[in-house]
């Protein structure tokens, strides 16, 4: 604020004296391009105040266009029969996960939102399928929608939480002795994992993606805001209650 009506300042006193902007000569341009050149130098943290204040409008702007795709999209993001829904089904605030199991900061945020969910009670927890770190996070994620077509929810949620702690890299074979261990047919695991209806998921979750601006993992939808990274568990605690006390 400091900074513009300096300028302005600056400028109503050069154009009186040259009798408008248009009719500066050259160097009453260059006094007055000096004049704020200077006073710029001898007062930086005007600079400062005034890329504070283009931040916030951006971050606000930023903000809005979360909220008007939220609402344009919010049946894909919130209710597609192809995402696992845990926590309270009823539940007041619904938080929807994008994830992808390679990806170290899900890991990471892995049992900080188990804890957010079971602790709460009163959370509608959604996980949405997005392998964006190569032919691993994609097995993996076949995977895991596979054993939900073939075996249901609950054999899901478990296959989900063996890929996320996994150790060691995903493979054909590494999966297969998953499948086995958690008391599924590994052929017809593969044979799923390989199928137009696996496929289809996982494509629908990109394109949803893309029309989000969602491009990194984790990313979390919580009700009514974005939140793009991850955040510790007393962050997301925060912003339910925000979110509760919203609504």
């Amino acid at each position: 604020m400091r900074l513009a009506l300096t300028l302005a300042a600056a400028l109503t006193a050069s154009t009186a004296l040259a009798g408008g902007l248009g009719e500066m000569t050259e160097e009453e341009r260059a006094a007055f391009r000096e004049e704020v050149k200077a006073y710029l130098l001898e007062n930086p943290e005007v600079i400062v105040e005034a890329m504070t204040v283009l931040q916030g409008k951006e971050d606000e702007a930023a903000y809005q266009r979360d909220i008007e795709m939220l609402k344009a999209n919010a049946g894909a993001i919130f209710n597609s029969p192809d995402d696992w829904v845990g926590g309270n089904p009823d539940g007041d605030i619904t938080v929807v996960e994008f994830m992808d199991y390679r990806c170290g900061y899900c890991r990471k945020a892995y049992q900080e939102v188990e804890d957010l969910v079971s602790s709460d009670g009163n959370i509608r927890f959604v996980l949405k399928e997005f392998p964006i770190l190569g032919e691993q996070s994609l097995l993996s994620s076949q995977f895991a929608i596979a054993v939900r077509m073939l075996y249901g929810d609950d054999a899901y949620k478990a296959a989900h939480d063996a890929l996320v702690t996994l150790r060691g890299d995903a493979t054909d074979e590494t999966l297969a002795r998953l499948a086995q261990e958690l008391g599924h047919d590994p052929a017809a695991v593969a044979g799923k994992m390989a199928s137009d209806e696996v496929k289809a998921v996982i494509t629908a979750n990109h394109a949803l993606a893309t029309t989000m601006e969602i491009n990194g993992t984790p990313t979390f939808v919580i009700d009514q805001t974005m939140v793009r990274g991850y955040v510790p568990l007393d962050g997301m605690r925060q912003i339910v209650e925000g979110q509760r006390n919203e609504g």
